[in-house]
C-alpha cells in the first residue's frame, strides 16, 4: 500500500492543487485573476525547458544504436508492429471522438486560434519540417523542425563511430541534466498549475468539470476496450485461439504491475518474465519488451488523441479536417517516441502538439489534467502492449508455427 501511495503520490499532489485552485477561483470569481502571473510563469519554464529536453533525449537515443544493424530483421518487424498498434489505439480514439464529441461540453469557452485546423500551405509546411536560421530551432514554434534536427545529429554521431564517441557522451550527459531540469520546474506543478486553473474557472466557470468528465469517459471507456478486444486480436493473429489463451494467462501479473507502479519502465522485469511463459524466444523478448518499454506507448497514443480533441474544442476549432488527423497520428508516434526516455514525457508530449498546431501556452493546463487523470489506465496499455507487441514480432519472424515450435 505505501509503494502505491508513493508511486501515485505526484498524481494526488498535483489533482490536490488543481482542486484548491478551482475552488478558489469558484470561490473568489475574478479576483483570482490575480494569482494567474504564477502559472504563467510555471508555463514558461516548461516551454523552455523543453526544448534542450528533447533534443537530448532523440539524438542521444540515436547515437546509442550501435549494433542494432545485426538485428535488422527482428528490429523492422517490431518498428512495423510498433508503428501500427499506435495508429491502431490513436484511430480508435479519433473514431470515440467524432461518436462522442467533447466540443458540445465546451460552447463556452471557445476561442480564437488563427493557425489551427487549417489546410496547410506549401510555405507552412516547409516551415513547420524546416527553419532558415539555425538560432530558430531554438523557438517552442519550430518543435518538428528541431526534433527532425536532433535526428540528423543522431545519425551523424552513430555514424563518425569513434570520432563521435565524445560528443556522443555530450549528448548523453546534456540528456541526463536536462531530465533532472525538467523534474526540478515539475516540483512545483501542485502549485503552478492550481494558481492557473484558479483562473480558468473564474474566466470559465464550472462547465470544465464536465467538459473532463465527458472526455475521462471516452478515454477509460476506449482504453479498457482496446485493452480487452485489440490484444486479444492482436494475440489472435500471433497464435490463434491457442496465442488468446496463452497471452491472458501470462498477462494478469505485468498489468497489475503496471497499474501498481504507474511505470512501464518498472514493468520491464515482469513482461520478460511473462513473454518467455508465453512462448516468445529470448533474442525477441531481449530486444522487444525494453525497447518497447521507452518507445511503444498505445495508452499514450489514447491520451495523446484526447488531449488534442479537448484542447482543439477549447478553441473552436473541429479535430476533423484530414490535415489536422494526419499532423496528429504524426506527432502521436512522436509523443510515444519522446516520452519513454524522459521523466513526466506526457508533458513534454502536451508541448509538441501545441507547438505544432500554433495553440498559446493557455492550452497546456487542460492537456495536463487529462493527462494525469487518464495515466493508470493508459499506463496499463503501455506497458501490457509490449507482451502482445512480442507475440506478433515472433509470428511474423519466425512464421504461423512459432508457438507450436515453442
Amino acid at each position: 500500500m505505501s509503494n502505491w501511495l508513493k508511486n501515485y503520490s505526484g498524481m494526488f499532489w498535483l489533482i490536490g492543487g488543481i482542486t484548491a485552485g478551482s475552488i478558489a477561483g469558484m470561490v473568489f470569481g475574478k479576483q483570482a485573476e490575480i494569482v494567474k502571473p504564477i502559472g504563467d510563469i510555471f508555463l514558461n519554464l516548461l516551454f523552455v525547458a523543453v526544448i534542450p529536453l528533447v533534443f537530448f533525449a532523440i539524438a542521444s537515443a540515436i547515437a546509442n544504436l550501435q549494433g542494432a544493424q545485426k538485428l535488422s530483421k527482428i528490429m523492422g518487424i517490431m518498428t512495423a508492429v510498433f508503428l501500427g498498434t499506435v495508429i491502431i489505439s490513436a484511430l480508435l480514439t479519433i473514431i470515440a471522438v467524432w461518436l462522442f464529441p467533447v466540443h458540445q461540453q465546451l460552447n463556452a469557452t471557445a476561442a480564437v486560434i488563427q493557425d489551427a485546423g487549417k489546410p496547410f500551405s506549401g510555405d507552412q509546411i516547409t516551415q513547420l519540417f524546416t527553419t532558415g536560421e539555425f538560432f530558430q530551432l531554438l523557438s517552442r514554434k519550430n518543435m518538428l523542425a528541431m526534433i527532425i534536427f536532433a535526428i540528423l545529429v543522431g545519425f551523424g554521431t552513430l555514424q563518425s563511430g569513434e570520432k563521435g564517441k565524445a560528443f556522443g557522451n555530450f549528448l548523453n550527459s546534456g540528456k541526463e541534466v536536462f531530465q533532472n531540469v525538467f523534474i526540478i520546474i515539475m516540483k512545483p506543478a501542485p502549485i503552478g498549475l492550481g494558481a492557473y486553473f484558479a483562473y480558468q474557472v473564474a474566466e470559465f466557470g464550472p462547465t470544465l468539470f464536465g467538459t473532463y468528465a465527458h472526455t475521462l469517459g471516452i478515454g477509460y471507456g476506449v482504453s479498457l476496450f482496446y485493452y480487452a478486444v485489440f490484444f486479444s486480436l492482436y494475440a489472435f493473429i500471433a497464435g490463434g485461439i491457442t496465442g488468446v489463451k496463452r497471452y491472458w494467462q501470462n498477462n494478469i501479473i505485468p498489468s497489475a504491475t503496471a497499474v501498481g507502479t504507474c511505470s512501464s519502465i518498472a514493468t520491464i522485469p515482469a513482461n520478460l518474465d511473462a513473454v518467455k511463459k508465453m512462448g516468445v524466444n529470448d533474442v525477441i523478448a531481449g530486444i522487444t519488451i525494453p525497447l518497447g518499454g521507452t518507445l511503444h506507448k498505445d495508452g499514450s497514443s489514447v491520451s495523446s488523441i484526447l488531449k488534442m480533441a479537448v484542447v482543439f474544442a477549447m478553441f473552436g476549432k473541429g479535430f476533423d479536417s484530414p490535415q489536422v488527423i494526419l499532423l496528429a497520428l504524426g506527432m502521436t508516434v512522436l509523443v510515444s517516441i519522446v516520452e519513454g526516455g524522459i521523466p513526466n514525457g506526457g508533458y513534454v508530449g502536451e508541448l509538441l502538439f501545441i507547438s505544432a498546431y500554433g495553440f498559446p501556452p493557455e492550452a497546456l493546463p487542460p492537456a495536463i489534467i487529462i493527462g494525469t487523470l487518464i495515466d493508470p489506465v493508459a499506463t496499463l496499455l503501455n506497458a501490457t502492449g509490449d507482451t502482445v507487441a512480442a507475440m506478433l514480432v515472433n509470428r511474423f519472424a519466425e512464421g504461423r508455427n512459432w508457438l507450436k515450435a515453442a
